[in-house]
C-alpha cells in the first residue's frame, strides 16, 4: 500500500539523487533541507514497503500554493503515484488554508499536463524560455 507523508531529513539523499537522475536542472540536497525547515514550504513523499517512490514540493505564497516539483521513480510511474502525491499535497494545503494552486510545466511534457488537467488545473499562460537544458517555454497552470 502506498502512503504519503512529509519528507524527513533522512529522505533527502534519496530524493536528491532521484532529482539528479530525472531532471536536467535538479534541486540540490540543501534546497530540499530548506524545504523541511522553512514554515512557508513543505515537501511530501510517497512510500511503499519502506521505499520512497517519489516526492513533490509546495511553496506557500500569500494564501496560494506554488507546486515546485513532482518526481517519481521510473519503476513507480504510471501507478498513480504522482496523482496521489498531488492529491495529498492539496489536502495538506487545504488544511493550511490554501484554495488555489499553480505550477509550471514544460510545454512538451504531455503526460504531466494530462495529469494536471485530470486534477482540475487549467492553462492560464506561457512563461517564454522558463526552462534551461534545453531551453523551453513553461505552461502556467492553475487550480482555483
Amino acid at each position: 500500500m502506498i502512503t504519503y507523508r512529509r519528507m524527513r531529513t533522512e529522505d533527502v539523499p534519496f530524493i536528491s539523487r532521484l532529482e539528479e537522475e530525472t531532471f536536467s536542472m535538479p534541486w540540490s540536497a540543501e534546497s530540499f533541507l530548506r524545504m523541511i525547515e522553512q514554515e512557508d514550504t513543505a515537501y511530501f513523499v510517497a512510500e511503499e514497503d519502506g521505499q520512497i517512490l517519489g516526492g513533490c514540493g509546495l511553496l506557500l505564497i500569500a494564501g496560494e500554493g506554488n507546486i515546485t516539483n513532482v518526481v517519481v521513480t521510473p519503476g513507480a510511474r504510471r501507478r498513480g503515484v504522482a496523482m496521489g502525491l498531488l492529491t495529498y499535497l492539496m489536502s495538506e494545503g487545504g488544511r493550511a488554508g490554501l484554495r488555489a494552486y499553480t505550477l509550471e510545466v514544460r510545454v512538451s511534457n504531455a503526460a504531466a499536463i494530462g495529469l494536471y488537467e485530470k486534477l482540475g488545473f487549467v492553462s492560464e499562460g506561457i512563461r517564454p524560455g522558463f526552462y534551461e537544458k534545453p531551453v523551453e517555454d513553461a505552461l502556467i497552470m492553475w487550480k482555483r
